[in-house]
């Protein structure tokens, strides 16, 4: 047996969380788990069907992109990850989909505003949009590039990674993260719901005010405050 089957299981099992939530068409996305202990992660491989995974197809890498263990070619995001958990310390689990609202607000170019108590349960800020890549990024190692064009949006915005875990990344589409993968699943999910609502909120009335602050402050800290009392 792998010495990494724990790592891959929970890879695995987030992977197939994608499809059974509606986040995934095709092949198109890819969730990852991390070890910090050894300094690797189990990501899902390229191309292969999600009916045609199992834990032992993951493929384990290190935090610099290279494969550790595995016969099968790591998803062609492995480097945005890898660059993701090299260098914000405080996650272990990953999520990339092309979930249809979420990824058109992210072709849209515009944050997912913040427009009532459901987003405010998660995040007391809009969901950030990153501005598309710049060209030279673009020519250069792509995958790798995007790692960093999210982690430059959060420094500009002032934004902590452990308190937004989820992007879109403009013209492209979500990324989520969260301490364990399938925390990130959770934050892909709720990003993609919260853009349905968003949207559909703009089409009944096109000025929509946001969310008054008294309501964010009230049901992000019933839920994440110090003396928080919603659910268990």
């Amino acid at each position: 047996m792998s010495n990494y089957q724990d790592i891959k299981e929970q890879a695995y099992h987030a992977n197939m969380l994608l499809p059974k939530l509606g986040l995934v068409l095709f092949t198109f996305g890819n969730a990852s788990a991390a070890d910090r202990s050894k300094g690797i992660f189990a990501i899902k491989p390229s191309g292969v069907a999600y009916e045609d995974l199992s834990p032992e197809k993951m493929v384990i890498v290190d935090f610099e992109g290279n494969t550790v263990e595995g016969t099968l070619r790591p998803s062609s995001d492995t480097k945005t990850h890898a660059v993701l958990y090299k260098h914000w310390e405080g996650i272990g689990g990953i999520v990339h989909t092309h979930s249809t609202y979420g990824t058109a607000w992210a072709q849209s170019q515009r944050p997912i505003p913040i427009y009532g108590t459901t987003h405010a349960d998660h995040l007391t800020v809009d969901i950030p949009c990153a501005p598309p890549m710049v060209d030279d990024r673009i020519k250069g190692n792509y995958e790798y590039e995007t790692g960093f064009q999210i982690m430059d949006h959060f420094k500009e915005t002032g934004l902590s990674y452990k308190e937004v875990e989820m992007i879109l990344v403009g013209n492209h589409a979500p990324f989520t993260w969260g301490k364990t993968a399938e925390k990130a699943v959770y934050n892909s999910a709720v990003l993609e719901e919260v853009g349905r609502m968003a949207l559909l909120t703009e089409q009944i009335r096109k000025e929509v005010p946001k969310l008054k602050e008294a309501l964010i402050k009230k049901h992000y800290e019933r839920k994440h405050g110090a003396d928080a009392y919603y659910g268990q």
